[in-house]
């Protein structure tokens, strides 16, 4: 049967072969650099007779026998299978045409030049050689490009790669005879993507183009993702001729996404577990009795949540300008050992009132200063648990946390300085005119004092403040109120001195009323008031004081004292006091002495003051009498109440 075949094969190549034979032009077909048949018109003008380069009977080296054979090789090794490409060659009588098949090169050298057989134009001719060079020109910018080229034929069987790039070969490993013939799925291996096989499929079927990336395989075995466009090519009637392939090795930007997606979902997971744990510590902050308990707590909490094996709070040292660890819990950096340095991220923290992070024994550190409404109150540190890095959504998360548990700390400090009785007082100076009595006494020749806080009933809080001097005038005061931008209201006005509720510019008795602080007076005079506070000495009285500084430009600290409350102090009657009565019953009773309006003669009238309220002159008088039957009870000990 072989014998049969062979027969069969031989009688369809005889005629071939008897007509090249006939062909006046040199025609030799080259296998792997060696001419396996040549013409006689190419054994007569290539001198082929001869056995000088011969490797055999009919066959000779091609690098041997042919002057042009570099040139001719790299054309071979351009040329798309199936195509023919033409070659000209310098310093040689004739020019050369190469046919390339999967496994055969055909090459047909044409004996005289184009424009002399053909008697073109010397115009014609120079074109013609343009378009050649071109042709040239494209064919080696393919075959150089930085990325993989690939060309199928459709309309052989399987579709099969004729043409791959240089780039090509060194993505993949494979050379060019090792994949010319094949299907382009040979690259594929059990984990490439099914989806995006089927999307190639597909595209292919629907003669459109598409870009997909998939993991491929080299000769090797090594995996590598291909990120690959196909197109199809069409000739001029429309019809799809071929399929042109680029595959660029995406691997570094692909397991840098995949990375990323898997860093995202463990992120994800942590940022979930980390929402519930500020739930769990604003849990903490409202049920602790104390501040040390807070602290305490918070640390626990933070450690017991996956993704921290550390967690201190600690304030910082006056005396030293270290950091002292006030609670602890899991590992951190030693809380029994020394005060933290300088150095450590929580001092930063404390410095720049930011959050500050830093690396440490495959650790991310983590520190976030406590602080609220300016007053420092220490710095919550944590570390994680393995070596990773703390993003910026966690930090806006821990942020979120640290400033609950600092809420927390000033309530817990506030509530103390209502107890206890060692006290700091402080004096202090302040020029700021966005202090609304410092503006008001630099606009005019008066001496203001404070007096008490009212609410109004649009729930703005203004300050009663009797005014006194030689130009204390109420249409002087609302006029520089005015130019102030301040809201002066006259509630009494008698020769030389008036009653004014001021409200406007910067709150100072709120700002220092959140921070636990009691407000003992305020005298301003030519446009600088003298504060006294009282601050009790287990707050951060330094913290207050700088907090004060930093607010209000031109800040000077007169004198601290400390000292201890005897018995119930007259602010601590008073607050027992307004406690008792309702807010309207307090400002009746309030306005009518302010106002003077128990003393006699009058210099007011209950008319007056129910107008500067805004209720009826009955309503006013009804307000009026409760609070004194309250104020009467709270003096002489009764206990009984009574609306």
């Amino acid at each position: 049967m072989e014998n049969a075949d062979a027969a069969e094969d031989e009688g369809r190549v005889a005629p071939a072969v008897a007509a090249l034979e006939a062909v006046v032009d040199p025609v030799v077909a080259v296998v792997d650099e060696t001419i396996t048949y040549a013409n006689d018109a190419a054994r007569t003008a290539l001198d082929l007779t001869s056995t000088e380069g011969g490797r055999g009977a009919g066959e000779w080296d091609a690098a041997s026998a042919l002057e042009s054979w570099p040139r001719l090789e790299a054309a071979v090794d351009e040329t798309t299978v199936g195509t023919v490409r033409r070659v000209p060659l310098e310093d040689e009588p004739y020019d050369a045409r190469v046919h390339r098949d999967a496994d055969v090169a055909t090459i047909t050298f044409d004996r005289g030049r184009e424009d002399a057989a053909t008697g073109e134009s010397e115009g014609e001719t120079d074109g013609a050689a343009l378009g050649e060079r071109d042709r040239t020109v494209k064919d080696r910018a393919i075959n150089e490009a930085p990325v993989g080229i690939t060309i199928s034929d459709p309309d052989r069987e399987d579709n099969p790669l004729v043409y791959v790039n240089d780039a090509y070969q060194e993505i993949t490993g494979y050379g060019y005879d090792e994949v010319v013939g094949r299907n382009c799925r040979f690259l594929q291996g059990e984990d490439s993507q099914e989806v995006a096989i089927a999307e190639m499929a597909a595209a292919i079927d629907e003669e459109r183009p598409i870009t997909v990336e998939l993991k491929n395989y080299r000769k090797d075995g090594t995996e590598f993702w291909n990120e690959v466009t196909i197109a199809p090519v069409r000739d001029e009637d429309g019809t799809v001729t071929n399929y042109v392939g680029f595959q660029n090795d995406v691997t570094a930007r692909k397991e840098a996404e995949l990375a990323l997606e898997r860093r995202t979902e463990e992120l994800d997971d942590l940022l979930e577990r980390v929402e519930g744990l500020i739930q769990d510590v604003t849990d903490v902050v409202a049920s602790s009795t104390n501040r040390s308990e807070l602290e305490a707590a918070v640390c626990e909490r933070i450690v017991a949540e996956a993704g921290y094996d550390g967690a201190w709070i600690g304030e910082r040292n006056p005396a030293t300008g270290s950091i002292d660890v006030r609670a602890s819990a899991g590992a951190c950096d030693d809380p029994d050992g020394p005060p933290i340095d300088v150095d450590h991220p929580a001092a930063a923290a404390l410095e720049e009132r930011a959050a500050t992070t830093d690396a440490h024994e495959e650790r991310t550190r983590a520190a976030f200063p406590l602080s609220y409404n300016g007053i420092e109150y220490g710095v919550l540190t944590v570390r994680t648990d393995r070596d990773r890095e703390i993003d910026e959504r966690e930090r806006v998360i821990l942020s979120a946390l640290a400033r609950a548990v600092a809420s927390g700390v000033n309530a817990r400090e506030t509530s103390r300085v209502l107890e206890t009785d060692a006290v700091v007082a402080v004096e202090l100076a302040l020029t700021d005119r966005s202090v609304a009595p410092v503006a008001l006494t630099a606009a005019t020749d008066c001496r203001l004092e404070y007096r008490r806080s009212v609410h109004r009933t649009d729930d703005e809080t203004a300050s009663l403040c009797t005014v006194t001097g030689p130009e204390a005038t109420a249409s002087d005061l609302v006029a520089a109120a005015d130019a102030a931008d301040l809201d002066c209201r006259v509630v009494l006005e008698r020769e030389g001195e008036c009653l004014v509720e001021l409200a406007g510019g910067d709150d100072l008795v709120g700002w220092l009323s959140e921070r636990g602080v009691r407000l003992q007076s305020i005298e301003s005079e030519d446009g600088r008031a003298r504060v006294t506070l009282e601050i009790p000495r287990s707050a951060n009285v330094r913290s207050i004081v700088e907090a004060l500084e930093d607010r209000y430009r031109g800040t000077d600290v007169i004198s601290f004292r400390q000292r201890e409350r005897e018995g119930e102090t007259r602010q601590e009657f008073a607050a027992r006091l307004e406690r008792d009565l309702t807010e309207r019953q307090f400002a009746a009773l309030q306005r009518a002495y302010l106002s003077g309006y128990f003393e006699w003669p009058r210099p007011t009238t209950g008319e007056d003051l129910a107008q500067s309220m805004g209720v009826s002159r009955p309503t006013f008088h009804e307000h009026l009498r409760t609070a004194e039957a309250k104020l009467c009870r709270a003096f002489f000990g009764d206990t009984e109440s009574s609306g």
